[in-house]
């Protein structure tokens, strides 16, 4: 993690951002304009012209802090994020993979080879290499795991053999560890030893010789009692230990209620096997806050903003499926009441299916656009893009799944026409829910209001009324 002089502020990471993106706009411009040009010695030019920008972005990402790095390479589409990664410097790209997001994270790897990825992967700790493990291919991490020693492959075995939510997951293995014997001068000596100490060392971990954890040493008491005094002496005992098998939420509360910066990890025999840090407990709740987010509009965590349209298609498919089978279920029971309706049955059993899909795609996009916005991905200009990108999104899923309603029509009503209209409808009512669900929350965003707050309500007026009256307007035009 960042030290406090090397983290950024909201405005320094936008000024940042759009500092990338005006170098990589310019870089494009001056490059094709290059290109085009019919001169001597053309591809000198334009070689010399190609590193000039190439050293400029270089140089930009090189006094960024890896965070930051990783913020701008969430925020940029796909083409332009490939290429700042490759200026990346090799050493830096272990740190920079933990930190990205795990859809950016795939996109990134599918980009090197074998050989990048080892020499990645080899930079981070036990610890760290077990988050990264599920997203590396199986022979990279075979390689990986035949070049540690065995206290790393020991670790690295531990921390994989978690589940994700729990506390041995998150733990840290590097902290400093005491006796209880020794004098505090003793401990002051052994700590100059180190070039650095581990990110949040806010307290030392008192040992017996088989590593049972005894109780903790705060920094403040080791740096203001007296250097004869022993360990024992000012130690404290009565300190909140966490076992492996805990659950990581109920960690975080205890980080919270107490106000911890750092906590032990120990196994049943109280054995000191990690530590937990305030740093990871911030990164799970954060992760865990983003989830929820977006499980509650049926999307998968941490899709890519700037993801292909297929992948975007892909992700969202799940909860459409089950939408359109509870709003099917739903026009079935109206359906009950035919003799009643006669000849508007169809039209009043099917309805209540277009306005119900196209409000839950809408609510899909406006949650991917407001996250996008609150995390400082989404710029002004990147509008027309995202929009493209939606409505294609949109397009596939209305021919989709409304081809398969229009199916189910033509069978259930026998009419072949029926079918069409339910397609069209669909199709259109999806495109529609798609532009509101961008415009909305980028409109509010503009005008300084909060994206999500009213963006739901919006999305599910006008594709409850654009439903009713795009279905019933072709019903109204082909049936009738």
């Amino acid at each position: 993690m960042a030290d406090t002089d090397d983290l950024q502020h909201h405005d320094d990471l936008d000024s940042h951002l759009k500092e990338v993106q005006h170098l990589l706009a310019r870089h494009k411009l001056v490059e094709g304009l290059v290109h085009r040009q019919d001169m001597p010695k053309h591809d000198l030019v334009e070689s010399l012209v190609h590193k000039q920008h190439v050293q400029e972005l270089t140089h930009k990402l090189d006094s960024l802090h890896s965070a930051d790095v990783a913020h701008i390479l969430e925020a940029l589409p796909l083409e332009d994020r490939l290429f700042v990664w490759d200026l990346v410097k090799a050493e830096r790209d272990g740190e920079i993979l933990l930190e990205v997001s795990d859809a950016v994270r795939e996109s990134l790897i599918e980009s090197m080879d074998p050989a990048s990825l080892r020499a990645a992967a080899e930079q981070l700790d036990a610890d760290e290499l077990a988050d990264l493990a599920p997203d590396l291919p199986q022979e990279v991490m075979e390689d990986v795991y035949r070049g540690l020693d065995p206290e790393e492959r020991e670790q690295l075995r531990a921390a994989m053999s978690y589940p994700e939510d729990s506390v041995g997951a998150l733990m840290d293995f590097e902290m400093v560890t005491v006796r209880e014997d020794v004098t505090l001068e003793v401990v002051l000596r052994y700590l100059r030893r180190f070039e650095e100490l581990p990110d949040h060392t806010d307290q030392l971990f008192v040992v017996d010789r088989d590593e049972h954890l005894r109780g903790v040493l705060p920094i403040n008491r080791l740096l203001l009692s007296d250097p004869e005094t022993e360990v024992s002496d000012i130690m404290l005992t009565d300190t909140l230990t966490l076992e492996p098998a805990d659950e990581a939420e109920t960690a975080a509360q205890a980080f919270e209620r107490y106000d911890l910066v750092s906590a032990p990890v120990v196994d049943y025999h109280r054995k000191l096997v990690g530590r937990l840090t305030v740093a990871a407990v911030v990164d799970f709740i954060r992760e865990e806050t983003e989830n929820e987010l977006l499980s509650q509009a049926g999307l998968k965590e941490g899709e890519d903003i700037f993801a292909p349209v297929w992948d975007s298609v892909k992700n969202r498919w799940a909860w459409l499926a089950v939408n359109l089978v509870t709003a099917f279920f739903a026009s079935r029971v109206i359906g009950a009441f035919e003799g009643s309706i006669e000849k508007l049955v169809a039209l009043a059993a099917l309805m209540p299916i277009v306005a119900g899909i196209g409000g839950n795609s809408g609510n899909q996009t406006i949650t991917m656009i407001v996250r996008g916005i609150a995390m400082g991905q989404v710029q002004e200009d990147a509008l027309t893009r995202l929009l493209k990108k939606e409505m294609g999104v949109a397009l596939i899923n209305g021919l989709v799944w409304g081809g398969l309603l229009g199916v189910l029509a033509w069978i259930l009503y026998g009419s072949g026409k029926l079918g069409a209209v339910m397609t069209a409808a669909m199709t259109l009512n999806l495109l529609l829910a798609a532009f509101v669900g961008v415009m909305a929350p980028m409109i509010r965003h503009r005008l300084g209001q909060d994206p999500a707050v009213g963006s739901s309500v919006i999305i599910t007026a006008v594709t409850d009324s654009g439903g009713f009256f795009i279905f019933l307007g072709l019903a109204t035009i082909f049936l009738m």
